[in-house]
């Protein structure tokens, strides 16, 4: 029996080397070109290829959604919702196709209103899919509704609200829709969202434009369209807007 075992282990190995005097060198799977481009990544700061959308300083990259209303007001370096008889989004001068975004927000410390309408925002890829700004601090409403949600279609995977009146961020990879040329969807929008550093939104699948009443459905649009932010009556604030546009490879559907 042992001289069984010993000769068993022995051709065990004589295996394993016959395999891997197969394999092929290690160099020929190494890739060295094209080289990825370098772009400076400063703590705290603004990747070197990033487009500023806000940095406390001015609204050049923002106008109202409907020519001729207000924009919205700056606060110690802050973007606030401003009171309107009629609300008016704001969206970007620039168009935008896939992207990462970077955005924080604060909720008006007094906490005022309930559900849906306490400090209640939200950001539009395209001006069309909407990830949800909403004071979810111990404010029940609909789970597909509430921060982090992308609207009436994903709630987040977790619940990671700071309280009203601290500064959240939101980080986004949001990959555009595709149409054929005539009109049919090649592939449906998807996001991917980090809130305050925690994993919200994984490669969701997103089932068409956000809609208030009913179900979503795609319809063909541009392949570049603004951000809007929204106006929903609450004094919401942003800063340290930005946006990194990104060119990823495409696939066949």
């Amino acid at each position: 029996m042992r001289t069984l075992i010993v000769l068993g282990i022995g051709s065990l190995c004589f295996g394993w080397a016959i395999a891997a005097g197969e394999l092929p060198p290690p160099e020929a799977t190494e890739q060295w070109t094209p080289l990825p481009p370098v772009i400076a990544v400063p703590a705290g700061g603004v990747p070197s290829d990033a487009v500023v959308l806000f940095n406390g300083t001015n609204l050049d990259a923002w106008e109202p959604v409907r020519s001729g209303e207000p924009g919205w007001k700056i606060e110690d370096g802050a973007m606030i919702i401003a009171p309107n008889p009629k609300p008016c989004d704001q969206r970007t001068k620039a168009v935008f196709s896939d992207l990462q975004l970077h955005l924080e927000f604060r909720s008006p410390a007094k906490v005022e209103g309930a559900g849906q309408d306490r400090g209640n925002s939200g950001i539009f890829f395209m001006g069309l899919y909407e990830l949800q700004i909403l004071d979810s601090w111990q404010n029940p409403t609909y789970v597909n509704g509430q921060a982090a949600a992308i609207y009436k279609q994903h709630p987040p995977l977790v619940d990671a609200n700071r309280r009203p009146g601290e500064w959240q961020t939101y980080d986004v990879v949001f990959i555009a829709p595709r149409f054929a040329p005539d009109g049919r969807l090649l592939a449906p929008a998807r996001m991917t969202a980090f809130h305050n550093g925690v994993l919200v939104q994984y490669d969701a699948v997103l089932r068409g434009p956000t809609v208030f009443r009913g179900e979503p459905h795609y319809a063909p649009h541009a392949a570049r369209l603004p951000l809007v932010l929204q106006d929903h009556r609450n004094p919401v604030a942003f800063r340290n807007i930005w946006v990194r546009e990104l060119t990823l490879p495409e696939t066949t559907p």
